[in-house]
């Protein structure tokens, strides 16, 4: 047996083949993207859009807590069963989307979508880390971020164009079978990294006590008493607000604006398609210039996005389009500056609890951007949301400017075996 080392040469072949699997995961939420919103409203008569939001409130929600639940459970479960445990549950998902007879039905379906993307995104993210060691953390969490999103814009893009041709069920939603039929069974030729895992932790200080990577004392590091970790915590918050947000009311915007499936399916394709090829470049940027001005000028980025929805909406194709881009290439710039960020300040023995803590609070941002909306929606119009959203934004990303320090990548000096961590970042 070869033996074990760190590197992204190193490992390039399981490496790539969880990017494909990673290419599934984002695939099957991707179904949601276009159509669902307005199932809500044409097929089966929502007038409120607090209701026809719930779908995304009840997905980031479960996604949120089982990010956390993921951390805690890798201590005894291995990677690639939770990978796999978390594919068996996304198999009902496209069958209930494609023919659901209720709304509840759709909601169901969500909590379930959400075990799913809880558990694969986890663990391909936390796989992917432990493949590469220190050094190229920004450049695969870079890839695995760009697999998953350009998936979920590639779907957008397709269930627009599809419902425009076969109607709005259930032939959109049931190409997503082939999404969980590829997952699982490529999940299923994946190898576990519980040796690499183990490679880098046998080459790196132990923590002060165990005590100091349990999963209480790493939630509340990485929530409040860390100012880095807190920075990056709130940020993936914030940004996840604006991606729940425009899922629910984009659609609805742009409809209401006169605009057809085929343009709100370009609208929300081409945010996610940019945030994920994005990806592959500001995560090898944030290996050379750092983690923080990727994340601060990636909130403001995004918080411009929202105005020129507004500023152009006279014009609806452009003002989707030119939001679109601005919201995908400022996403691309948070996204994996962010996980690499947390990564960095995290010791290796709690760094599953780090993370997991961190998609806990970023997918949170789904929930609280759909009940923002839908409160705000209802209340006022769908405009008024999106000016919060800019707002939220904005104010986002000063607090990551004043809250998180950069690491230092050059105290990382490299063993004979690829990936020791010998040094301390800048806390």
């Amino acid at each position: 047996m070869p033996a074990v080392r760190l590197g992204l040469r190193e490992n390039w072949l399981q490496f790539s083949l969880l990017v494909v699997v990673n290419v599934c995961v984002g695939a099957l939420v991707g179904l949601e993207r276009t159509t669902v919103p307005l199932i809500g409203t044409q097929v089966f008569g929502l007038t409120s859009d607090l209701a026809v939001f719930a779908f995304i409130i009840a997905f980031g929600v479960t996604k949120a807590l089982t990010n956390l639940a993921a951390g805690a459970l890798t201590a005894r479960f291995t990677r690639r069963q939770l990978l796999l445990t978390g594919w068996v549950l996304g198999v009902p998902v496209p069958f209930v989307l494609a023919w659901a007879p209720s709304w509840w039905w759709i909601i169901a379906a969500n909590v379930l979508l959400g075990l799913n993307q809880g558990l694969t995104w986890s663990m391909t993210v936390n796989m992917k880390i432990d493949l590469v060691g220190p050094q190229r953390r920004g450049l695969a969490t870079g890839l695995n971020e760009a697999a998953g999103y350009v998936a979920v814009g590639a779907t957008a893009l397709l269930t627009g164009y599809l419902a425009t041709a076969y109607g709005l069920r259930p032939v959109p939603e049931a190409i997503g079978i082939v999404f969980v039929v590829a997952g699982l069974g490529l999940s299923l030729v994946v190898r576990d990294t519980a040796a690499h895992l183990a490679l880098e932790l046998s080459q790196h200080p132990a923590p002060q006590s165990r005590e100091e990577s349990g999963f209480a004392a790493t939630f509340t590091r990485t929530s409040w008493r860390n100012r880095s970790l807190r920075g990056a915590s709130q940020a993936g918050l914030v940004n996840n607000l604006n991606d729940g947000l425009t899922w629910g009311v984009f659609p609805l915007l742009f409809t209401q604006h006169g605009l057809g499936l085929v343009a709100v399916g370009l609208i929300k394709g081409l945010y996610p398609l940019l945030w994920g090829l994005g990806q592959i470049s500001t995560g090898h940027l944030a290996d050379r210039i750092g983690r923080k001005p990727l994340i601060v000028g990636g909130m403001l980025v995004q918080a411009f996005g929202f105005v020129l929805a507004l500023v152009l909406l006279r014009w609806p194709l452009l003002a989707g389009i030119s939001s679109a881009i601005a919201l995908g290439i400022g996403t691309a710039m948070v996204y994996p500056a962010l996980i690499a960020s947390i990564s960095d300040h995290a010791h290796p023995s709690w760094r599953a609890n780090a993370l997991g803590t961190y998609r806990f609070w970023r997918d949170m941002g789904y929930a609280a951007g759909a009940l923002i909306a839908g409160v705000i929606a209802d209340a006022l119009n769908l405009n008024a949301t999106v000016v919060a959203a800019a707002v939220l934004t904005a104010l986002s990303g000063l607090l990551a400017a004043r809250w998180i320090t950069e690491y230092d990548v050059r105290a990382v000096t490299p063993a004979p075996t690829g990936g020791a961590v010998t040094g301390e970042g800048r806390h």
